[in-house]
C-alpha cells in the first residue's frame, strides 16, 4: 500500500473524490429538508451540476488509471460507467420535473440512493485499490487534474453523450462552456 506522508500534505484524488461524495449527499439532504419549491429547484440544479462535474472528471482521469493500475480495473470501470449513465438519466428526469410536483421528491430520493451506492462502491473497494497501486505523488497529481477538469466539465446531464475519456477531453470543454452560458442566461444555480 502506498504510504501517505506524515504532516501537512496536498489532498490526493481519493480525498478529493470522497469529499465530493459527502458534499453531494449533504446537498441532497438539504433538498429533502427544504420546504420551498424554488429552494429545492436551486439545490437540485446545484447537485446535478456537482454530480456531472465529478463524473466527467472521474471518466477523464480516474478511470483510465484504474484500468491501467488495478486488477480487474477495466471491469470495474465499465460497472462505474453504467452507474454514471443511470445517474445521468435520472438527473435528466429530475431536471424536467417542477420542484412543486409530487414526483420531484421521489426522484431526489432515488438520486440519493443511487449516489450513495456508487460512492460506497468507490470508497470501500476502488479507492483503497488506487492507493495500494499508485504512488501517493501520482494520486496528488491526479487530484489536481480532477479539480481542473471539474472547472470545465458540463453542468447538465447529457444522456446521449459517451462516457469516455476522449469525448470528455475533446468535446466536453465545449459542452461545459455552453452549459455554463445557459446556466447564466437562465439564472440556473450550479454551485
Amino acid at each position: 500500500m502506498t504510504a501517505v506522508p506524515a504532516g501537512p500534505t496536498e489532498p490526493d484524488v481519493v480525498s478529493i473524490l470522497t469529499r465530493d461524495h459527502q458534499d453531494m449527499v449533504d446537498l441532497i439532504e438539504t433538498i429533502e429538508e427544504a420546504g420551498d419549491p424554488a429552494r429545492r429547484r436551486d439545490l437540485a440544479d446545484t447537485v446535478i451540476a456537482e454530480v456531472m462535474r465529478h463524473a466527467v472528471a472521474e471518466e477523464m482521469y480516474v478511470y483510465p488509471a484504474m484500468e491501467k493500475h488495478i486488477p480487474n480495473g477495466t471491469e470495474e470501470v465499465e460497472h462505474d460507467k453504467g452507474e454514471h449513465a443511470e445517474l445521468v438519466h435520472l438527473m435528466k428526469q429530475l431536471e424536467a420535473v417542477d420542484a412543486a410536483n409530487a414526483g420531484f421528491m421521489p426522484l431526489v430520493q432515488e438520486l440519493e440512493e443511487k449516489l450513495r451506492h456508487h460512492a460506497h462502491d468507490e470508497e470501500s473497494e476502488q479507492f483503497p485499490k488506487l492507493r495500494a497501486h499508485i504512488p501517493y505523488d501520482d494520486l496528488v497529481e491526479m487530484g489536481k487534474k480532477v479539480e481542473g477538469a471539474k472547472k470545465l466539465a458540463p453542468t447538465r446531464p447529457h444522456p446521449h453523450a459517451p462516457h469516455s475519456e476522449l469525448f470528455h477531453k475533446t468535446v466536453g470543454p465545449g459542452v461545459g462552456m455552453v452549459d455554463r452560458l445557459l446556466d447564466k442566461l437562465s439564472g440556473r444555480h450550479t454551485g
